[in-house]
Protein backbone atom coordinates (compact mmCIF):
# COMPACT_ATOMS: atom_id res chain seq x y z
CA UNK A 1 0.00 0.00 0.00
CA UNK A 2 1.20 3.55 -0.96
CA UNK A 3 0.62 6.06 1.96
CA UNK A 4 2.24 9.05 0.33
CA UNK A 5 -0.11 11.74 -0.28
CA UNK A 6 1.69 14.64 -2.96
CA UNK A 7 0.40 17.95 -1.87
CA UNK A 8 0.29 20.65 -4.17
CA UNK A 9 -0.91 24.10 -3.48
CA UNK A 10 -2.63 25.28 -6.68
CA UNK A 11 -3.37 28.91 -4.90
CA UNK A 12 -6.45 31.05 -6.86
CA UNK A 13 -7.71 29.01 -9.59
CA UNK A 14 -10.44 28.68 -11.68
CA UNK A 15 -12.86 25.58 -10.53
CA UNK A 16 -13.47 24.03 -14.05
CA UNK A 17 -9.52 24.74 -14.68
CA UNK A 18 -9.33 22.68 -11.03
CA UNK A 19 -11.87 20.39 -12.23
CA UNK A 20 -10.56 18.97 -15.27
CA UNK A 21 -7.19 18.72 -13.46
CA UNK A 22 -9.10 16.48 -11.08
CA UNK A 23 -10.27 14.29 -14.00
CA UNK A 24 -7.01 13.92 -15.57
CA UNK A 25 -5.16 12.81 -11.82
CA UNK A 26 -8.65 10.42 -11.32
CA UNK A 27 -8.32 9.17 -14.91
CA UNK A 28 -5.02 8.07 -14.41
CA UNK A 29 -5.01 6.29 -11.07
CA UNK A 30 -7.96 4.64 -12.42
CA UNK A 31 -6.38 3.59 -15.58
CA UNK A 32 -3.58 1.95 -13.53
CA UNK A 33 -6.20 0.62 -11.68
CA UNK A 34 -7.60 -1.09 -14.23
CA UNK A 35 -4.44 -2.55 -16.07
CA UNK A 36 -3.18 -4.02 -12.56
CA UNK A 37 -6.31 -6.20 -12.48
CA UNK A 38 -5.73 -7.07 -16.44
CA UNK A 39 -2.34 -7.72 -16.27
CA UNK A 40 -1.68 -9.10 -12.99
CA UNK A 41 0.55 -6.50 -12.00
CA UNK A 42 0.94 -4.86 -8.68
CA UNK A 43 2.56 -1.33 -9.84
CA UNK A 44 0.88 1.35 -6.88
CA UNK A 45 -1.39 4.03 -7.41
CA UNK A 46 -0.86 7.10 -6.65
CA UNK A 47 -2.21 9.79 -3.44
CA UNK A 48 -3.12 13.58 -4.13
CA UNK A 49 -4.11 16.33 -2.03
CA UNK A 50 -5.29 19.59 -3.78
CA UNK A 51 -5.40 22.70 -1.85
CA UNK A 52 -7.20 25.63 -3.68
CA UNK A 53 -9.22 28.83 -3.58
CA UNK A 54 -11.48 29.64 -6.61
CA UNK A 55 -12.55 32.52 -7.65
CA UNK A 56 -16.54 33.06 -7.21
CA UNK A 57 -18.22 30.11 -8.42
CA UNK A 58 -21.44 28.01 -7.48
CA UNK A 59 -21.43 24.33 -8.25
CA UNK A 60 -24.51 21.97 -7.71
CA UNK A 61 -23.85 18.09 -7.39
CA UNK A 62 -25.39 15.57 -9.42
CA UNK A 63 -28.47 15.17 -6.70
CA UNK A 64 -29.04 18.21 -6.34
CA UNK A 65 -32.10 20.73 -7.30
CA UNK A 66 -31.50 23.87 -9.39
CA UNK A 67 -34.08 25.50 -7.94
CA UNK A 68 -31.64 25.82 -5.22
CA UNK A 69 -29.92 28.96 -7.00
CA UNK A 70 -31.58 31.29 -6.49
CA UNK A 71 -30.62 33.94 -8.84
CA UNK A 72 -30.28 33.84 -12.65
CA UNK A 73 -27.57 34.08 -15.78
CA UNK A 74 -27.59 38.25 -15.57
CA UNK A 75 -26.84 38.40 -11.73
CA UNK A 76 -24.18 35.61 -11.85
CA UNK A 77 -22.60 38.04 -14.23
CA UNK A 78 -23.08 40.89 -12.45
CA UNK A 79 -21.48 39.36 -9.17
CA UNK A 80 -18.73 37.95 -11.30
CA UNK A 81 -19.78 34.37 -10.63
CA UNK A 82 -19.82 31.12 -12.54
CA UNK A 83 -22.22 28.48 -12.41
CA UNK A 84 -21.70 24.28 -12.85
CA UNK A 85 -23.19 21.55 -12.72
CA UNK A 86 -20.79 18.79 -11.41
CA UNK A 87 -20.22 15.24 -10.68
CA UNK A 88 -20.03 15.05 -6.74
CA UNK A 89 -22.52 14.46 -4.59
CA UNK A 90 -24.60 16.31 -2.79
CA UNK A 91 -26.84 19.76 -3.34
CA UNK A 92 -25.43 23.56 -3.93
CA UNK A 93 -22.70 25.34 -2.72
CA UNK A 94 -20.24 28.27 -2.95
CA UNK A 95 -16.72 28.50 -3.70
CA UNK A 96 -14.86 31.44 -3.29
CA UNK A 97 -11.59 33.75 -2.40
CA UNK A 98 -10.87 32.84 1.62
CA UNK A 99 -12.25 29.71 1.57
CA UNK A 100 -9.75 26.72 2.02
CA UNK A 101 -10.62 24.14 -0.35
CA UNK A 102 -9.27 20.51 -0.41
CA UNK A 103 -9.59 18.11 -2.94
CA UNK A 104 -8.55 14.20 -1.64
CA UNK A 105 -7.91 12.40 -5.03
CA UNK A 106 -7.04 9.26 -3.26
CA UNK A 107 -6.92 5.54 -3.66
CA UNK A 108 -8.65 4.04 -0.78
CA UNK A 109 -7.28 0.74 -1.51
CA UNK A 110 -4.24 2.30 0.05
CA UNK A 111 -5.89 3.30 3.29
CA UNK A 112 -9.28 1.37 3.89
CA UNK A 113 -12.45 0.61 1.71
CA UNK A 114 -15.36 2.16 3.04
CA UNK A 115 -16.39 5.45 2.01
CA UNK A 116 -18.55 5.97 5.20
CA UNK A 117 -15.13 6.18 7.15
CA UNK A 118 -13.71 8.22 3.91
CA UNK A 119 -16.18 10.97 4.92
CA UNK A 120 -15.80 10.67 8.52
CA UNK A 121 -12.32 11.13 8.74
CA UNK A 122 -12.61 14.74 6.23
CA UNK A 123 -15.09 15.77 8.62
CA UNK A 124 -12.75 15.14 11.93
CA UNK A 125 -9.65 16.38 10.20
CA UNK A 126 -11.65 20.04 9.84
CA UNK A 127 -13.55 19.10 13.44
CA UNK A 128 -9.79 19.02 14.92
CA UNK A 129 -8.88 21.77 12.49
CA UNK A 130 -11.43 24.07 14.33
CA UNK A 131 -10.97 22.98 18.10
CA UNK A 132 -7.37 24.27 17.50
CA UNK A 133 -9.02 27.68 16.98
CA UNK A 134 -11.37 26.91 20.75
CA UNK A 135 -14.15 25.88 18.57
CA UNK A 136 -16.64 22.96 19.47
CA UNK A 137 -17.22 21.82 15.54
CA UNK A 138 -19.52 18.96 14.89
CA UNK A 139 -21.70 17.16 12.93
CA UNK A 140 -25.65 17.09 12.36
CA UNK A 141 -26.84 13.73 12.08
CA UNK A 142 -28.22 12.77 8.13
CA UNK A 143 -26.06 16.22 6.83
CA UNK A 144 -22.54 15.90 5.51
CA UNK A 145 -20.43 18.51 6.81
CA UNK A 146 -19.55 20.06 9.86
CA UNK A 147 -21.41 22.85 11.93
CA UNK A 148 -21.35 24.54 15.17
CA UNK A 149 -24.36 25.14 17.39
CA UNK A 150 -26.34 22.00 15.83
CA UNK A 151 -28.64 21.53 18.10
CA UNK A 152 -29.74 25.16 19.31
CA UNK A 153 -31.79 27.69 16.76
CA UNK A 154 -27.98 29.05 16.11
CA UNK A 155 -27.06 25.99 13.87
CA UNK A 156 -24.63 27.27 11.44
CA UNK A 157 -22.40 25.28 8.57
CA UNK A 158 -18.82 25.96 8.50
CA UNK A 159 -17.69 23.60 6.25
CA UNK A 160 -19.23 21.62 3.08
CA UNK A 161 -18.13 18.92 1.83
CA UNK A 162 -19.30 16.72 -1.19
CA UNK A 163 -17.20 13.68 -3.05
CA UNK A 164 -17.18 11.32 -6.08
CA UNK A 165 -15.86 7.56 -5.68
CA UNK A 166 -15.38 4.85 -8.01
CA UNK A 167 -13.08 1.61 -7.83
CA UNK A 168 -11.95 3.24 -4.41
CA UNK A 169 -10.53 6.41 -6.30
CA UNK A 170 -12.23 9.68 -4.88
CA UNK A 171 -12.39 13.52 -5.75
CA UNK A 172 -14.01 16.27 -5.11
CA UNK A 173 -13.60 17.13 -1.36
CA UNK A 174 -13.98 19.80 1.23
CA UNK A 175 -15.01 23.74 1.67
CA UNK A 176 -13.73 25.34 5.43
CA UNK A 177 -15.04 28.94 5.20
CA UNK A 178 -12.12 30.83 6.66
CA UNK A 179 -12.78 34.33 5.42
CA UNK A 180 -15.26 33.82 2.93
CA UNK A 181 -17.49 36.98 1.97
CA UNK A 182 -20.44 34.90 3.63
CA UNK A 183 -23.16 37.43 1.42
CA UNK A 184 -22.62 35.11 -1.52
CA UNK A 185 -24.44 32.23 0.16
CA UNK A 186 -27.60 34.66 0.13
CA UNK A 187 -27.81 33.64 -3.56
CA UNK A 188 -28.20 30.18 -3.09
CA UNK A 189 -30.01 27.56 -0.37
CA UNK A 190 -26.92 26.32 0.45
CA UNK A 191 -26.70 22.41 0.53
CA UNK A 192 -30.11 22.37 0.15
CA UNK A 193 -30.57 23.12 3.64
CA UNK A 194 -33.18 25.84 4.33
CA UNK A 195 -32.93 26.05 8.53
CA UNK A 196 -29.26 26.77 9.35
CA UNK A 197 -27.19 29.41 8.53
CA UNK A 198 -23.76 29.57 7.27
CA UNK A 199 -20.52 31.22 9.41
CA UNK A 200 -16.66 31.17 8.55
CA UNK A 201 -14.13 31.17 10.91
CA UNK A 202 -13.17 34.98 10.71
CA UNK A 203 -16.35 35.85 11.78
CA UNK A 204 -16.83 32.97 14.43
CA UNK A 205 -13.43 34.50 16.19
CA UNK A 206 -14.68 37.93 15.39
CA UNK A 207 -11.20 38.86 13.59
CA UNK A 208 -10.85 40.26 9.89
CA UNK A 209 -9.27 38.10 8.50
CA UNK A 210 -7.55 34.62 9.39
CA UNK A 211 -4.07 33.07 8.09
CA UNK A 212 -5.32 30.57 5.36
CA UNK A 213 -1.93 29.31 4.97
CA UNK A 214 -1.85 28.48 8.95
CA UNK A 215 -5.37 26.89 8.45
CA UNK A 216 -3.87 24.69 5.50
CA UNK A 217 -1.26 23.59 8.02
CA UNK A 218 -3.15 22.65 10.72
CA UNK A 219 -5.85 20.82 8.31
CA UNK A 220 -3.30 18.73 6.67
CA UNK A 221 -1.61 17.59 10.04
CA UNK A 222 -4.40 16.19 11.20
CA UNK A 223 -5.53 14.73 7.85
CA UNK A 224 -2.05 13.17 7.69
CA UNK A 225 -3.17 11.98 11.50
CA UNK A 226 -5.98 10.19 10.60
CA UNK A 227 -5.45 8.51 7.64
CA UNK A 228 -1.72 7.20 8.47
CA UNK A 229 -0.43 8.96 5.69
CA UNK A 230 2.97 10.32 4.83
CA UNK A 231 2.88 13.90 2.80
CA UNK A 232 5.14 14.77 0.35
CA UNK A 233 5.46 18.21 -1.52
Amino acid sequence: MNRKVEIQRLGLQDYKETWDYQEKLFKATLDKKIKNRRENLDEATRNYLLLVEHPHVYTLGKSGDAANLLISEEELEQKNASFYKINRGGDITYHGPGQLVAYPILDLDNFFTDIHKYLRFLEEAVILTLKEYGLKAERSEGETGVWLDVDTPFARKICAMGVRASRWVTMHGLALNVNSDLGYFDNIVPCGIQDKAVTSLNVELGKKEIPLPEVQEKLLKHFADLFGAELIE
